[in-house]
């Protein structure tokens, strides 16, 4: 599972992000029952809201650790691939998460994941500008929060 797919879960499924964007409804379909996806997103959406590097680091390390992952080497022909042992069927959706996170976490600064600033917005993103200075999940929400600032600015409000 890639942490792109990630984003599309959490903020497709997710509880926080449906709520603030004026109850978006769930995507139709999936791999796994819906009620299984919202319960993944929401377990995944507090690594992303995390505000420091341990924060997360514990998040992703629970996750592992709920779903029992184990590493593992598989033979393939004359070649060894590393793989992932996951004991309990259920836990694969969630094992995949969290092998994703944490991959992205041991590569990339923790600052790369974050929840958007608008307000009116609960979407996740995974930054991967140059500079690591992303606030917003798109242009959208960025341009809607600069125009909302230049008419504060331009009309200040009647005291």
């Amino acid at each position: 599972m890639t942490v792109d797919a990630l984003v599309e879960l959490v903020n497709g499924w997710g509880t926080v992000p449906r709520a603030r964007a004026a109850g978006r409804p769930c995507p139709s379909g999936g791999p796994a029952p819906a009620g299984a996806l919202v319960t993944l997103a929401d377990r995944l959406y507090p690594v992303f809201a995390a505000r420091t590097a341990v924060a997360r680091a514990r998040l992703v390390t629970a996750l592992l650790a709920d779903c029992d992952l184990r590493p593992a080497l598989r033979a393939d022909g004359d070649r060894v691939r590393p793989a992932w042992l996951v004991p309990r069927r259920r836990d694969a959706l969630l094992a995949a998460a969290a092998v994703a996170l944490h991959a992205q976490l041991a590569e990339h600064d923790h600052d790369r994941l974050g929840v958007c600033a608008s307000s009116d917005c609960g979407d996740v993103y995974v930054d991967v500008s140059p500079r690591a200075h992303r606030r917003y999940c798109s242009l959208t929400c960025q341009n809607r929060e600069r125009v909302a600032a230049f008419r504060r600015r331009s009309h200040p409000a009647p005291r």
